[in-house]
């Protein structure tokens, strides 16, 4: 029944009141610190980053010498220089990887798509760092398995694959960053409908012609934009890099910037170094945001037409070959490979009965000084990290949806900037503002699970804002008119409604928290080793049997959440939410 014009007026007066009031109440400082945990945690590193950039150590005044330094040398802009071509490489055969797999899953009849789905899942699942090392036991100089086996079956006196090359990189980094394309191409390619096919199909183009003259170049910003991400992701990636560039003697970015953090600690010069790169990364990161933008390419086929799939025929079994090989690349020849070495006494022997045995895991979990507390640590940065990270971009997202400090959007602006940050550079940041005195955070936990946090922080913060969006702000007005308060709305009303979406941004922080490698290798101490570091330990001594069980421990970690994911939340919800972590 509604109420007399009085009334209703009289009725909503204490709602108006207490939003009207709501500045003034104790509550209000709670969102103010919250503010302040936000600011602290994503913009103090990097202003710190820029403060001691330009900081003389020995008398703390201003000074650009730190630029000098890092750019004076030939070898040091050489690494800038490798890197750029790298991520230009590295986007170009990544696209060539994912783009025709996007097509053909969206576009075409092929069969088994299901089960070309779960591969791509699987590979933007496997830690980059693991891929590189299963590709190390293959394609080794001397040793590597399809080296042996061209030898062996050839009689040549040694194999042509050389994975500690630049383009072994290029390979060993498309091959796990391709599932960006995947993604972007695909979301692009499903809002199209086939009106123009149909009409490019009725003046005599063949299936593959319209497929390259109408349908990739409609989703051609998606792909543009893909690039862009595979780019920043190779230019910035250290993982790999380590493994792969190190032997083969190529300078690029995070090795500069590594070497910097050795004996002597050039912390200033790091800072200064590591600038240039984020400026890169920033811009071509807005540009992938105006191509995004552009939406021209789903107005022009009329967003929500008929879309139906291209009839391949007799090529349905060639494209899904395509789409296997790449993913027995990425999938099951390194996940092979790395379970034989795991189960070996000696990985160059190769799989046999007797070569087989279990004292790979049981030297990790019960005899290496650091595994077992490694594994441990994994777990609860991870665990910490994700609750933190959750906790926080839900009351994030709160205050900025519901408006509830004066300068609430900024804060939104502040929680997503971690995206465009490179991991080493928030590294360094958070080095520079919580390593030293007073703070003094070098080599603890605490540090490891800020860092994590804060550098995920993005992804919980876009799912929570989004599911945040989607309540309608009247049923917690409900509740603070029978008198409950934000915080009892919150509890009892919006995170039950969120429960799913949360869960979901958890689990996703968790995975990706626990193969980060950036962060870790950074800011660890003796203490605080993650099974990330200690893979690089045991690569130093050259175990590659128990490098390759510390993988298939980590491995089956991350798997079994991407399952619990699945089941949870959905399919490949990692793909639609993710971020990488190396």
């Amino acid at each position: 029944m509604k109420l007399p014009h009085s009334r209703q007026d009289d009725a909503a007066a204490p709602a108006r009141a207490r939003r009207g009031m709501a500045a003034f109440r104790p509550q209000s400082l709670v969102w103010l610190a919250l503010a302040f945990i936000l600011i602290a945690l994503v913009a103090n590193p990097l202003v710190q980053l820029v403060s001691i950039s330009f900081e003389d150590p020995a008398s703390r005044g201003w000074t650009i010498q730190n630029y000098i330094d890092a750019f004076s040398r030939v070898r040091y802009v050489r690494a800038f220089g490798n890197s750029m071509w790298l991520g230009v490489c590295v986007a170009a055969l990544a696209l060539a990887f994912g783009v025709p797999i996007a097509w053909a899953v969206s576009r075409t009849d092929m069969p088994m798509k299901g089960l070309v789905r779960v591969l791509v899942l699987a590979t933007f699942a496997t830690p980059p760092f693991l891929g590189a090392i299963s590709w190390i036991l293959l394609a080794g100089p001397n040793a590597g398995w399809l080296n042996r086996a061209f030898v062996e079956l050839l009689g040549v006196q040694a194999g042509p694959l050389n994975i500690y090359s630049f383009y072994g990189l290029v390979f060993i980094i498309a091959l796990y960053s391709f599932p960006y394309a995947v993604v972007f191409t695909t979301a692009a390619l499903e809002m199209i409908s086939s009106e123009m096919e149909d009409a490019a199909n009725i003046l005599g183009a063949s299936r593959f012609t319209l497929t390259y003259r109408v349908t990739l170049p409609l989703a051609l910003p998606a792909i543009l934009a893909s690039a862009i991400v595979i780019y920043l992701d190779a230019i910035s990636l250290i993982s790999s890099t380590i493994m792969i560039a190190l032997p083969a003697r190529i300078n690029l970015i995070p090795l500069q910037l590594w070497e910097f953090f050795g004996y002597p600690l050039q912390l200033e010069v790091a800072a200064a170094y590591s600038l240039p790169l984020l400026l890169v990364t920033v811009g071509l990161f807005f540009v992938q945001q105006v191509i995004l933008g552009r939406r021209g390419y789903v107005t022009l086929t009329g967003k929500g037409g008929e879309r139906r799939l291209i009839k391949l025929g007799a090529y349905r079994w060639p494209v899904l070959g395509f789409c296997l090989a790449i993913l027995t690349l990425s999938v099951f020849l390194p996940y092979l490979v790395l379970l034989q070495a795991a189960l070996a006494k000696a990985w160059a022997r190769g799989p046999s009965l007797g070569n087989l045995t279990f004292d790979n895991f049981a030297h990790l979990l019960f005899q290496h000084p650091h595994a077992a507390q490694s594994i441990v640590n994994t777990f609860v940065y991870s665990s910490a990290a994700a609750t933190f990270a959750v906790a926080l971009a839900l009351s994030i997202a709160y205050i900025v949806k519901r408006k509830l400090v004066p300068f609430a959007q900024a804060l939104s602006i502040v929680a997503m900037t971690p995206i465009v940050v490179p991991g080493i550079i928030m590294a360094i940041g958070f080095y520079a503002a919580y390593a030293p005195p007073p703070v003094a955070l070098a080599g603890t936990a605490l540090i490891l699970i800020l860092a994590f946090t804060t550098r995920f922080l993005p992804v919980a913060y876009a799912n929570a804002n989004a599911a945040i969006g989607s309540i309608n702000p009247e049923m917690e007005d409900a509740v603070r008119i029978l008198g409950g308060g934000r915080f009892v709305a919150l509890r009892r009303v919006l995170i039950p409604l969120l429960k799913r979406s949360l869960m979901g941004a958890w689990l996703l922080v968790f995975i990706i928290s626990s193969r980060e490698v950036s962060s870790a290798l950074f800011l660890y101490g003796p203490d605080t080793r993650t099974m990330s570091v200690l893979f690089f330990d045991l690569t130093e001594g050259g175990r590659f049997e128990h490098l390759s069980a510390l993988g298939v421990i980590l491995l089956i970690t991350v798997l079994f959440f991407v399952t619990c994911g699945q089941l949870l939340i959905g399919r490949d919800f990692m793909l639609r939410r993710g971020g990488s972590g190396g």
